[in-house]
């Protein structure tokens, strides 16, 4: 299971998206089209891949997953929105189009994040799921979204930003802010198919290996790579003096490892066998990325 699979996915999530979000023609006619640039036609769609795998893997029907994956994206795509704004990141490039706040404004690009992060539990409360399973996705979607999730890494990147940080800070720092909403991905899958907590414990272990792998392969392509294969600028990280892999390891240092997560991962997923083919082939896919 693969690229066929993927494809068919990220179709999936697109699909669902597109009828979650406003329609454009509708007033706030410029909320809603800044709310449609940010999440539609881009991106790797990692995160809601995720969450098809895990929970295919598991047995659970693809249709119930559409939900869990559109709400995972929607919170990711709100969280670029914010990370680009001025205050943050202030960048003006993002899957190789103008970030909100350049295609639009300021103002515009914040409130559609706000618009985006409440539409994707909205998404979650109305799904057609148990509502046990929806309240569980609900949790796990907030936790990782919020201070001691997504919201809590960004906070901890802004307060290190032109600071050294030890590996120990770097890899917390990193394990909330892009770890967590990879965590939440692969436990909304499982949890569609109502898995035990064994499970949950050994998919969590899969999944926290792939979001740090995840952010040293960035790192590695902040440097390796032009502005043009990202979609996004490159050597942002030199260039705002932040800690990174490479530079706290090295190059080979930071390829070392990349190794081992790679090996966590194919550990935590050899109890599944051929039923994680989908994960396993996710996890190579962080490792080795070009973008």
């Amino acid at each position: 299971m693969g690229s066929e699979a993927f494809a068919r996915w990220a179709a999936r999530t697109e699909a669902t998206l597109d009828r979650l979000l406003p329609d454009p023609s509708l007033e706030p006619r410029r909320l809603h089209a800044a709310m449609r640039h940010a999440t539609l036609g881009g991106g790797k769609r990692m995160r809601p891949l995720l969450v098809y795998a895990a929970g295919t893997a598991l047995g659970a029907a693809e249709a119930l997953l559409d939900a869990p994956a559109a709400a995972v994206e929607l919170v990711h795509a709100y969280s670029l929105v914010h990370d680009d704004l001025p205050a943050m990141d202030d960048d003006d490039l993002r899957r190789g189009q103008p970030t909100v706040h350049v295609a639009f404004d300021e103002a515009t690009a914040i409130l559609a994040g706000d618009a985006l992060q409440t539409l994707a539990f909205s998404a979650l409360a109305r799904a057609e799921a148990p509502a046990q399973l929806r309240i569980d996705w609900v949790d796990a979607l907030a936790t990782a979204s919020g201070a001691t999730g997504m919201c809590g890494g960004q906070a901890l990147d802004i307060d290190a930003t032109g600071h050294t940080q030890a590996l120990a800070q770097l890899q917390r720092m990193h394990s909330l802010k892009t770890g967590a909403l990879v965590r939440a991905a692969v436990r909304m899958g499982a949890l569609a198919a109502d898995a035990d907590q064994d499970t949950l414990a050994r998919l969590d272990t899969f999944a926290a290996a792939f979001g740090l792998a995840f952010q040293v392969r960035d790192d590695l392509l902040d440097i390796e790579a032009s502005s043009e294969q990202l979609g996004k600028t490159a050597g942002k990280d030199v260039a705002q003096a932040k800690s990174t892999y490479p530079a706290l390891l090295g190059m080979d240092g930071a390829r070392a490892r990349l190794g081992e997560l790679a090996t966590s991962m194919r550990d935590a997923l050899a109890p599944f066998g051929a039923r994680a083919a989908a994960l396993a082939a996710l996890g190579e896919l962080a490792v080795r990325r070009s973008h």
